[in-house]
């Protein structure tokens, strides 16, 4: 049976509701991950000082046979209809280990889903260099970025402290762009973060499925194909 990721990001102190709504909705659980994130409705300032807003990332692991039902969930609870409350997509899993009692229960219809095409850029550099990340894909036409925080190891990251192995911090940005536009933002994030060269960093794109959250964009798209 065909398996789904459905990838939310929302505001800080929402990830519960949604694991909630989701349980109900057939989900066996979820993953919550926090991070912070850009985007034209979350301009912010603090004594006049930009503030990245805390985020909740949410991964829902499911049946391909459920995936309506709990995304309608996930859309309701969170309200994501509306601008500025998140965003969620869903991701094909190509294979799957360690949880195969997982089983479908029931299906139906979802409805105001965005069928226009996206992918999503996953970008890993080295801590302090997202905001390159972020920066470039802006210009080069994204909304923004979500930014979490990990650690890593390479063939080109062996640095030594007292004799002792270190795993250098890393910074991973998600960016949701249109698939148009995509080769266009991820060959600006390799020149901005010169990805091209060793130990830099990795970025890859992912095909989205369906996205929600982002009404703005089609309104957006509405208007110019009326002009």
């Amino acid at each position: 049976m065909k398996q789904k990721l459905i990838v939310t990001i929302i505001k800080k102190g929402t990830a519960k509701k949604i694991v909630k709504a989701s349980k109900e909705a057939g989900a066996e659980g979820a993953t919550i991950v926090m991070g912070t994130g850009t985007g034209i409705h979350e301009a912010k300032m603090l004594f006049f000082i930009d503030v990245e807003p805390e985020k909740e990332i949410v991964l829902t692991l499911i049946t391909e046979k459920i995936l309506d039902k709990v995304l309608d969930a996930i859309i309701t609870v969170s309200k994501l209809n509306k601008p500025g409350n998140g965003i969620a997509f869903v991701i094909d899993v190509k294979k799957l280990a360690g949880c195969m009692h997982m089983s479908g229960k029931t299906h139906r219809e979802v409805t105001g889903m965005d069928y226009i095409k996206h992918d999503l850029i996953i970008t890993i550099v080295n801590k302090g260099n997202s905001k390159n990340v972020v920066e470039a894909s802006k210009k080069a036409g994204a909304e923004g970025g979500t930014l979490l925080y990990g650690r890593g190891t390479g063939i080109h990251e062996h640095a030594k402290l007292f004799g002792i192995t270190i795993e250098p911090e890393k910074e991973i940005v998600l960016t949701l762009i249109k698939r148009e536009i995509c080769e266009k933002v991820l060959n600006a994030i390799v020149e901005a973060t010169d990805l091209n060269k060793p130990g830099k960093g990795i970025a890859f794109v992912l095909e989205v499925e369906k996205v929600v959250g982002i009404n703005h964009l089609l309104d957006q798209i509405t208007d110019k194909a009326v002009d």
